[in-house]
């Protein structure tokens, strides 16, 4: 019989044994011991099982609970409900994570595109992606954004995204932002032979956000930006599995932070952005970085990278570690979450002293040169973006980010 494994992390339980029965009948069939014979042999393959209990020193347990199968539907709220639904309420309790079996993991479609698919796109296979972030936009007209857009992609960057809150407004509205930015592209293409994607925010009401995709991947969008902890994970797979959208989705994590960041409720960092996300079916995911002033800690943003990354049945996302990134981290970057990651900056790319397209050619210096095994001082004293990069932000102090 199929099951879902649920593990969760229980804080000032005097008895984790007794609390994991509890909560493996209350989620389930309600009641066991009293029930007749009958009712029992009716029920059995509804009955959750507790599968492990193991306390720890600090008064904190971790409690593994198999649900099966047959009680829930094969979307993700339902899962959702089932395991966390009522519990979430019952104190200091806290998913951790959720193991699917293959069986199960069939039901969720995973990345379209993933890593290898966008790395076909942009012809790039053997470094990290470089993005960037459109700055200052709110209030400004179509000009002022183009401008920043052609900046960015001359300065070799692979994905430029819309800000999160850049919404409908009447001065760059999202289907001229994606005829005009088409346009810049292919120009820059032309001059350059270097191909970027810009990721255009997809927003609006939910039972609209179907028809609005399929228009702006008719208007020529290369990707979605997506607030997916707003509008639901389920409205994520719905349109990874819109045969005509068919276009890669980058979530953002915007209210996650309501969903995740007490170490004691909520759901864990890798589970929440991590598995899920890669499960529902989106090809990037961002988070914050360690090293920033809205940091991680280094093994929550680690373990949500691994489950992007690791080994499934489910194609692999690209993590993007985000926030408080220079070309200063990039050896940290890549040293922490490898090749097949997204090096996403801001203020590290339009901070840059010589404008946004030198900011893009210091990150693109900056991979090059630790991935080719020389320092960053080294390459900076023949790159002049980067050596003025280097000026401006440093290098992270050793043992940043623990």
């Amino acid at each position: 019989m199929s099951e879902l494994i649920a593990t969760y992390l229980i804080q000032n339980e005097k008895s984790p044994e007794k609390k994991a029965e509890e909560i493996a009948l209350g989620l389930t069939v309600g009641s066991w011991t009293n029930l007749p014979a009958l009712e029992k042999d009716q029920l059995r393959k509804h009955k959750g099982r507790v599968v492990s209990t193991e306390a720890s020193e600090e008064g904190a347990a971790t409690v593994s609970i198999a649900y099966p199968a047959a009680n829930f539907s094969s979307d993700l709220p339902a899962i959702l409900t089932t395991v966390f639904g009522k519990l979430s309420l019952d104190g200091k309790i806290r998913l951790f994570d959720l193991e699917f079996s293959e069986d199960l993991k069939k039901l969720f479609p995973g990345p379209k595109f993933g890593v290898e698919g966008l790395r076909e796109k942009l012809n790039t296979f053997h470094r990290p992606l470089l993005m960037s972030i459109f700055k200052g936009v709110l209030g400004k007209d179509m000009d002022f954004l183009t401008r920043q857009l052609r900046e960015q992609a001359l300065g070799g960057i692979d994905i430029v995204k819309d800000d999160e809150i850049l919404f409908e407004n009447p001065l760059t509205p999202s289907s001229a932002r994606v005829k005009a930015g088409r346009l810049i592209l292919d120009e820059v293409f032309s001059e350059t032979g270097h191909r970027t994607l810009y990721a255009v925010n997809l927003t609006g009401r939910t039972f609209e956000l179907k028809e609005k995709a399929r228009r702006l991947a008719e208007d020529g969008a290369d990707l979605f930006l997506f607030n997916v902890f707003t509008y639901g994970l389920d409205v994520l797979q719905e349109l990874r599995e819109d045969k005509d959208i068919s276009l890669p989705i980058m979530a953002h994590p915007s209210f996650s932070g309501a969903i995740a960041s007490s170490p004691v409720y909520g759901v864990s960092h890798a589970l929440l952005l991590g598995k899920l996300l890669r499960y529902a079916g989106a090809d990037l995911s961002l988070f914050p970085s360690p090293y920033g002033s809205v940091a991680l800690g280094k093994e929550s943003a680690l373990g949500i990278a691994k489950e992007l990354t690791k080994d499934d049945s489910i194609k692999k996302a690209f993590p993007v570690p985000s926030a408080g990134i220079h070309p200063g981290l990039v050896p940290l970057l890549i040293s922490d979450f490898g090749k097949d990651s997204v090096i996403n900056a801001g203020g590290g790319i339009h901070g840059h002293p010589g404008g946004a397209a030198a900011g893009g050619k210091a990150f693109r210096q900056a991979i090059e040169a630790t991935l080719s095994g020389h320092s960053l001082i080294e390459a900076a004293e023949s790159h002049s973006e980067l050596q003025t990069a280097l000026g401006l932000w440093g290098l992270p102090k050793e043992g940043a980010a623990k």
